[in-house]
Order: C-alpha cells, then sequence, then structure tokens
C-alpha cells in the first residue's frame, strides 16, 4: 500500500504546479492572500511531512521544533532561502530545497528594464503625461540618460548578475564592470566584461545593479560612504534583496543629490518602504515582480513539487541546500 503524506502550503502557487502532486499526497493550504502569522504557521506545519513556504514566511528554529519528528522536507518556493534557519533544519536532518536557475533571465529582464525605465525618466514621463501636463514637444521637456555607450556596474556576477551583462553588451553597447567574490574568467572573454575592485566600480559606473545574496557581509553594503564615492549622475538599480541597500541613506543621498536616481524592486523590512522615497520623481518603485512572469512563477512551483516529493520519498532532493545531512 502507498505511503500517504500530508504536506502544508503557507500560501497558493500556480496551479499547474499543484496538480504535480500525486492521490497519496494531502494538500492542507492557506487560501487568503495574505502572509500568516507566526503562529498559523506553527499550527499548519504541526504534524505534517512537507512543508512548502514562501520567501515572505518565517520558517524558524521554533516552527521547524513545533513541526514535529514527522518533518521530512521544506520546500522554499524561492531561490533565496535567508527566511529558513537552515542551521535548525539540518540539525534535525530535515532537507531545505530552493527553486534556483529558472528565474535567472526574468529577473535579468525586469533589472534592465529597471535601468531603462529610470534613465529615460519613462515612469516619470507617464505620471506627468496622465496629469495632463504635457504641452507639447520641448528640446528640454523630461531629459534623460543614455543608455547605449554608458559604463554599467554589476555588483554580484553569478547567473542574474550574467545575463544583465550579456544584456547590457550584447543589447546596448554598454561598457560593463563588475564586483564579485571570486572572478568570472568565462564571461570576461566571453563578453569583454571588466573586473573592478568595489569602490573603483562605484566611481566610475554610470548605472549600478545589485545581484548579491542577502548575508552579514552584504547587508547594507550600499549604503552613506558608498553613496558619496558614485557619480552624481549615477543610478542605482537593486533586484537582489532589500537590505543590501541602506534606504535611509539612500533617501539622505537622493535629497542632497548625490545620485541620479534609484529604481527597486526589494526593501529592507517588506512590504514596508522607507517614508519619503515614494513622493521622489527620481525613484521607481515595483512590488518585489523579479520572477512574476505566469512562465517563470509556475515553473517555480513545478521545481518546488519535485523537490517535495524527493523529499518526502527520502530521496537527496535536487536542490538541496543543506547536503551535508546526507553526508
Amino acid at each position: 500500500m502507498e505511503e500517504k503524506y500530508k504536506v502544508f502550503l503557507t500560501r497558493k502557487i500556480p496551479k499547474a504546479a499543484l496538480d504535480l502532486l500525486p492521490e497519496n499526497v494531502e494538500l492542507t493550504a492557506n487560501e487568503e492572500n495574505r502572509v500568516l502569522t507566526k503562529e498559523e504557521i506553527i499550527k499548519g506545519v504541526k504534524g505534517k511531512d512537507g512543508l512548502i513556504c514562501l520567501l515572505t514566511d518565517k520558517i524558524d528554529e521554533e516552527v521547524i521544533k513545533e513541526a514535529g519528528e514527522q518533518l521530512k522536507i521544506i520546500a522554499n518556493y524561492a531561490v533565496g532561502y535567508n527566511n529558513i534557519d537552515v542551521e535548525a533544519a539540518t540539525k534535525r536532518k530535515i532537507p531545505v530545497t530552493n527553486t534556483p536557475g529558472v528565474l535567472t533571465e526574468t529577473t535579468a529582464d525586469l533589472a534592465f528594464g529597471l535601468l531603462m525605465a529610470i534613465g529615460r525618466r519613462i515612469v516619470e514621463s507617464d505620471k506627468f503625461t496622465r496629469a495632463g501636463k504635457f504641452k507639447g514637444w520641448g528640446p528640454l521637456l523630461q531629459l534623460g540618460t543614455d543608455i547605449h555607450g554608458k559604463t554599467l556596474g554589476i555588483i554580484g556576477c553569478g547567473r542574474i548578475g550574467s545575463a544583465v551583462a550579456r544584456r547590457a553588451k550584447k543589447g546596448f553597447n554598454m561598457k560593463v564592470l563588475y564586483y564579485n567574490n571570486k572572478r568570472n574568467e568565462k564571461l570576461e572573454e566571453e563578453l569583454g566584461v571588466e573586473y573592478a575592485p568595489f569602490e573603483e566600480l562605484l566611481e566610475k559606473a554610470d548605472y549600478i545593479s545589485l545581484h548579491v545574496p542577502l548575508t552579514e557581509k552584504t547587508k547594507y553594503m550600499i549604503s552613506e560612504k558608498e553613496f558619496k564615492k558614485m557619480k552624481k549622475t549615477a543610478y542605482l538599480i537593486n533586484t537582489s534583496r532589500g537590505a543590501v541597500v541602506n534606504e535611509k541613506e539612500l533617501l539622505k543621498a537622493l535629497k542632497r543629490k548625490e545620485i541620479a536616481g534609484a529604481a527597486l524592486d526589494v526593501y529592507e523590512k517588506e512590504p514596508e518602504i522607507t517614508k519619503g522615497l515614494e513622493k521622489m520623481d527620481n525613484v521607481i518603485l515595483t512590488a518585489h515582480i523579479g520572477s512574476a512572469t505566469k512562465e517563470t512563477r509556475t515553473k517555480m512551483g513545478e521545481i518546488a513539487i519535485k523537490n517535495l516529493l524527493q523529499g518526502l520519498r527520502g530521496e537527496k532532493p535536487d536542490n538541496c541546500i543543506n547536503k551535508e545531512i546526507y553526508a
């Protein structure tokens, strides 16, 4: 007789992914379109064999402990996993998985879209036109900044950073500098991008795009000192993690005109945004939509479900973060 499993899902994901669950998996899902409280997550996961969670869910040591010994797998519906206490899961030999690779190109599309939108003042011009302020073409009306031929600085040149570099070099003939923990010599040879020390990149780039994970080292990687080193004509784009940028210092830098503008898709205390940023015309704010396409969100779900089923069956999941539990 086939073993039956109970699984808790913290928020609904695309139906095409959930349709992959076999009949021997009993799914309990949060039907409301909101983030659950810690208490609600504990109640939902208690006695379950598997947990599918989102980046917005804090899965800490208490949640993992309260789930009970029955919990076999924590499948995160995201590439990042800083919302999960991986160490606590590892102690209990519970595999933690993510959904890497699938959202690389989609997030790179958004990052470059934000770059173009902030440089050419597209969102600002849209508001201006809708407000009935457009009275006809003028030689000095809403002058933006060129993108082609400019210097793009990429901080964090992994999958997404490399994809942004390709768009910049092949599509817009930009000069690309990158800063990374390790040299990406393959990308240097492929595209002709150049490695630059962190401070040199800040000083030379016309556009700076962030693509690093959130760690103790990267928190507030861009703050007061960094803004002062950037060009006054430079733009900052962040599609990585909100706390990589000190939002309060960003607001100060914008008000002091130390940089030209910023485009953000992620925030330090999401969904809260530092008060004052929303009033600035030279700031674009999007709702964490880096992977928000039907195709990508469905594929993320499919990978999460595959990871879940492998974990339930006692197999090593393809996208296991804490592989050491199988040593």
